[in-house]
């Protein structure tokens, strides 16, 4: 990766970083909207536990593509850290690592995600719960799954707040993008109260998915003005 990024021309680097931002937005979707939408019910730690152990293959998928999503976000977070560098070094540094940050959170809640299979499984010592109990725990790490991926939000909000502003001082990109991106961001930060995040969050992830969707035609199409982006990195300052 450091590799591609290094030999990459501006232009290029967008439109990789546009088509693993687009991966990212179709996993995430995936494994969220079609698989565990479709095997956890709310509320309901018998039939989840039915479900995931009816349909464990799709479960399991399901922690695949997830994983899939975060690799695509981590190298999203690295690309845009080169694309919008020209502008401010260290303000796209800032950014970079508040998006690892919310990578390496959402990453880890999946430990949760995949660990009803493991309670759920045959295993001798599991013989000293009762069923009830083992769904219940299933359930539960199901809900800390979320409540993780949830705390992942307020940095990935921060990272995109620093993303609109350097996009918004940049020659090379769109400012509508910038502003997109940071009242995004904002959206995201509802999340420092997980009540209101999750209250907000079918308006937030709305608003920031069509928020998406435009950077990632731009990229994909237009891409950036390499003469500005270079003649912008010449001049770079600190901030």
């Amino acid at each position: 990766m450091a590799e591609l990024i290094a030999q990459a021309s501006p232009r290029r680097m967008a439109r990789i970083t546009g088509v693993l931002y687009l991966l990212t937005i179709v996993t995430g979707i995936f494994a969220q909207g079609f698989v565990s939408e479709r095997l956890v019910v709310p509320n309901d730690a018998a039939a989840t536990a039915i479900n995931i152990l009816t349909q464990k293959s799709l479960f399991q998928l399901g922690f695949i593509v997830y994983m899939i999503e975060m690799a695509c976000n981590i190298a999203v977070t690295a690309l845009f850290y080169e694309l919008l560098r020209p502008v401010s070094r260290s303000v796209s540094l800032l950014a970079a690592f508040l998006g690892l940050a919310a990578c390496t959170i959402k990453t880890l809640s999946r430990v949760f995600y995949i660990a009803p299979l493991f309670v759920l499984g045959s295993s001798h010592y599991l013989t000293v719960f009762n069923m009830e109990q083992l769904q219940a725990l299933a359930f539960l790490f199901l809900r800390v799954n979320d409540q993780g991926a949830g705390m992942a939000f307020p940095f990935f909000g921060f990272a995109a707040i620093l993303k609109g502003y350097l996009i918004l001082r940049s020659n090379f990109l769109p400012r509508f993008l910038g502003a997109w991106s940071a009242l995004a961001g904002l959206g995201w930060l509802t999340f420092l109260s997980p009540t209101l995040g999750n209250r907000l969050f079918p308006y937030t992830a709305a608003f920031g998915l069509l928020g998406a969707a435009a950077m990632i035609l731009w990229l994909l199409i237009v891409g950036v003005n390499e003469q500005r982006w270079k003649e912008q990195s010449s001049g770079q300052t600190s901030f």
